[in-house]
Order: structure tokens, then sequence, then C-alpha cells
């Protein structure tokens, strides 16, 4: 996803945020023991507990209007593999294909960066199954989420 030399200007770029929203939020992931002080290393015991615990309370999420979108939570393609649903979770926006009740994105500029990036994609609908999802798809994306921090790089 990204090199080994990685710099704040490219990752806000890529998540169409300001250097400092990025800035932020990697000094509060060091107070909050998910990164290292060098900012460099991810605490991955850490920080698979916050997302599974933590981000339902820090971004809660409740299924809005019908609306066209995005699809996330158990309506992203990954997720459609293991669960059957006749009524879609969406991100709004006007580039979307699906019609389905609107769950707010973490941030405004989500859809932009999802766009360009499948892998932060996914990983932003898994975490939204863990904000809106019933005890079944909370499993299977949790047990999606340790998969993929287990191949979460340090630099």
């Amino acid at each position: 996803m990204y090199s080994d030399d990685w710099h704040l200007k490219d990752l806000a770029n890529s998540l169409y945020i300001s250097n400092s929203e990025v800035s932020e939020s990697l000094q509060r992931s060091v107070y909050a023991n998910l990164i290292d002080l060098e900012k460099r290393n991810v605490h991955r015991g850490n920080l698979l507990d916050f997302l599974i615990h933590g981000v339902k309370y820090v971004f809660p999420a409740q299924a809005g209007i019908l609306t066209r979108g995005v699809p996330t939570a158990h309506s992203h393609p990954f997720m459609e593999s293991f669960i059957s649903s006749e009524q879609a979770y969406v991100w709004p926006s006007s580039s979307g294909s699906v019609l389905g009740q609107a769950i707010e994105p973490f941030y405004a500029n989500q859809v932009k960066a999802i766009a360009e990036d499948e892998e932060l994609y996914r990983l932003l609908a898994l975490l939204d199954v863990i904000r809106v999802g019933k005890l079944r798809e909370k499993t299977i994306a949790e047990k999606e989420l340790k998969e993929l921090l287990t191949h979460v790089k340090s630099y």
C-alpha cells in the first residue's frame, strides 16, 4: 500500500485529510499506546482491542435514511460472501450505485479515499460491521481484522 519511506503529507493526500489531522491522529495514537513514540511501529494487540471494542463507542453509528451510496458494513463485496441481506448499508455519495440505509462515514472525504484504495475500503467497511452489525457479522469482521493486522508492516 505505502512505501517503506512514507511521509505525513503522502498519507494525508491519500486519505484526503489535512497534514495537521494526520499529525494530531498520530499524537493521539502515541498517547493511547496504539503506536510507538517514533510513530513507526503499531502495537497490534492494542490496536485490535481498540478496533473491536472501542470504535463503536468513539464513532457510534445507526442506520439512517434510504439513500444512494457506496456499500459498507455487510453490504461490502467481501462481506456479501458471508452474509445475505436484502437491506444494504451505504456511505452516502452521489457517485454510489447502491440504494441503502445511510451509515455516517468516519470522515468527510472517506468515499474519495476508498475509491483509490481497496484495502482501506475493506478495512473501513469491516469497522462499520463492528459499529452496526449483528453478532454473526461482527464475529466475521473481528476474524478478518485480526488477519489484516497480522500483515501490518512496521517501519
